[in-house]
């Protein structure tokens, strides 16, 4: 096993796909491979699209469970395990980072892991071996979810990995088994990469009116949203942005960035 970093973590923005990611024959790999290319974080923060609480929620600390927040998958599903160790001294510096005026937070000490983040982490960090906490997102207001990241960036400091987990894009009425990627899909994905390239925050911030079909590419902007806790917590890394996991699955875009 590895020793946890001491420097500087990045941070992340991947996209999560659904149960049957992990059948997939290419995705499960680039996330191993992109986790084996990271530094050993200490513990993990997650901030999935799947959880949706105000005011701002932290997860169990203690035992960690699983959320099967999806239906009507075949049963093996159901049966995934990832038994992570819990995180309150993480907990505890997310309390303090946060729990401020205009940022209340509360304790849900039986909200687990949700498959917006124990999908990817099954991936990346199989052996479920390093701490970690979910917190929920308060908002789906890009601008307030910057604002959270940023607050949150210290604990990069700390060796933790903040992690975003959401989907590039996300229409399930985009959804194709055979792969088809709609005109729709692609060019929001095209100009996400660009607008991330040219390290705009303001078209990303205004996406949904600055984007090609922004509200078609997302109808709800939920799984868009953890995108700007992960800028807002790297925002001193914009310089250092890249794409890690691109591509298309089941016709939605999969882009996946990093920085730091």
């Amino acid at each position: 096993m590895s020793t946890p970093t001491t420097e500087r973590m990045p941070t992340l923005y991947l996209s999560h796909g659904a149960p049957p990611l992990a059948d997939d024959p290419i995705w499960p790999g680039e996330l191993a491979a992109w986790s084996a290319d990271l530094p050993r974080p200490k513990a993990i923060l997650m901030v999935s699209a799947h959880w949706e609480e105000a005011p701002l929620a932290i997860g169990a600390i203690e035992t960690v469970p699983l959320v099967y927040d999806f239906w009507g998958f075949p049963e093996h599903y159901y049966q995934v395990r990832y038994a992570a160790p819990g995180a309150p001294e993480l907990a505890a510096s997310v309390r303090k980072l946060l729990n401020a005026p205009g940022t209340p937070v509360q304790d849900v000490p039986d909200r687990g892991l949700d498959h917006g983040a124990y999908v990817p982490l099954v991936e990346m960090y199989p052996d479920a071996d390093i701490p970690v906490l979910q917190v929920s997102l308060p908002t789906l207001d890009p601008r307030k979810l910057m604002e959270i990241g940023r607050k949150l960036a210290p604990l990069r400091d700390e060796g933790v990995l903040i992690v975003g987990s959401g989907f590039f894009t996300h229409n399930l009425r985009a959804l194709s088994p055979d792969g088809r990627i709609s005109s729709v899909m692609a060019e929001f994905d095209d100009w996400g990469h660009r607008a991330l390239e040219a390290r705009d925050l303001d078209a990303l911030l205004d996406f949904e009116h600055k984007a090609p079909a922004g509200r078609l590419a997302h109808p709800r902007t939920e799984h868009f949203a953890p995108l700007f806790v992960t800028l807002g917590a790297g925002e001193a890394d914009l310089g250092d942005q890249r794409s890690v996991i691109d591509g298309f699955w089941m016709g939605l875009a999969k882009r996946s960035i990093q920085l730091g």
